[in-house]
């Protein structure tokens, strides 16, 4: 080897030191400048009160080289602070996306529950299958989150992903695949959210109302008629609130025959339904039930469902 050929791979080696070591400074600035903005950003102060957008502001103008430094912050126990992160990667938007895929393969399960719910909000169709691949995740949390986020995105590839966490063991991610299915109309969610009318989990039957609302009206009803009569309970009581949110002839009929049930509280849950959808009883259907109830808690739930009526109704 000449001595000019030895030169040559030295110089080049100097030269990726030069580099990196001004990468490295860059990557410090980038970090103090982060830092310094943030501590204002995130800040509950009366003082920064008016300074806590504009630095949020300042960090997303950073650009997508800031992403990685904000998803180390997720470990912080500060809610205030999640929230201001959520915030500044909305404000970055789609460039943020790439950075926060890659982060869902961390184990840190507490930071991709974050990075999957920052996902959501900004709401990007690249981030769609990244999130389905993690809807199976050993924290529920994460498996709430991400089935939250692809309800938000609204990617109709997420449709069976969804449907599947309708069967999640945990409630909280149940009620999040109730209300994906709506966002998503899934269709074919139909039986699995009328079911859903009588899940353990409040916030998944509550949820499943407007689910239901959300899709097809006459699939729903059908779905409904044919729970009313193998069903009872919470199910049935809420398919009635359901029939009675729906406002259609074919509603009305399934509602009109639950009057004549030998249940008082199937009853009582049809007349309330009846009652919630025309509160002026504007097609007198009133008198089918008003006067001919028999069972006294059943007659205290329908004038209870009267009174509530006509104090609403200006």
């Amino acid at each position: 080897m000449t001595a000019r050929s030895k030169v040559i791979p030295i110089f080049a080696i100097a030269m990726f030191l030069v580099a990196a070591g001004g990468a490295a400074r860059a990557d410090v600035e980038l970090q103090r400048k982060l830092d310094s903005l943030f501590v204002i950003a995130s800040s509950g102060e009366v003082r920064h009160q008016r300074l806590t957008g504009p630095a949020m502001d300042s960090i997303a103008a950073l650009g997508a080289d800031v992403v990685p430094l904000l998803i180390d912050k997720f470990t912080t126990l500060s809610a205030r602070e999640r929230w201001t992160i959520i915030w500044i990667l909305q404000r970055i938007g789609s460039k943020a996306v790439p950075h926060l895929v890659k982060a869902l393969n961390r184990e840190d399960g507490g930071v991709v529950e974050r990075v999957c719910w920052a996902l959501g909000d900004i709401k990007d169709t690249a981030a769609a299958e990244p999130l389905m691949s993690v809807c199976g995740h050993q924290r529920w949390q994460v498996r709430d989150q991400a089935v939250e986020a692809l309800g938000k995105i609204g990617d109709g590839r997420a449709s069976a992903t969804v449907m599947a966490a309708l069967g999640d063991t945990i409630g909280q991610v149940r009620k999040s695949a109730v209300v994906a299915c709506g966002q998503l109309a899934v269709q074919e969610s139909v039986p699995a959210l009328v079911h859903a009318l009588g899940d353990d989990f409040y916030g998944a039957r509550l949820t499943a109302i407007n689910a239901l609302l959300a899709l097809d009206t006459l699939s729903v009803i059908a779905a409904l008629a044919d729970s009313l009569t193998s069903s009872g309970g919470t199910q049935a009581d809420l398919a009635c609130r359901v029939l009675g949110e729906l406002h259609t002839d074919e509603a009305y009929e399934l509602l009109l025959g639950q009057l004549s049930s030998p249940d008082p509280n199937r009853r009582a849950a049809a007349a309330e339904a009846i009652i919630m959808s025309d509160p002026l009883d504007n097609c007198g259907f009133r008198r089918l039930f008003i006067d001919h109830e028999s069972d006294p808690l059943a007659r205290l739930r329908i004038q209870s469902a009267v009174n509530a009526a006509s104090n609403a109704t200006p």
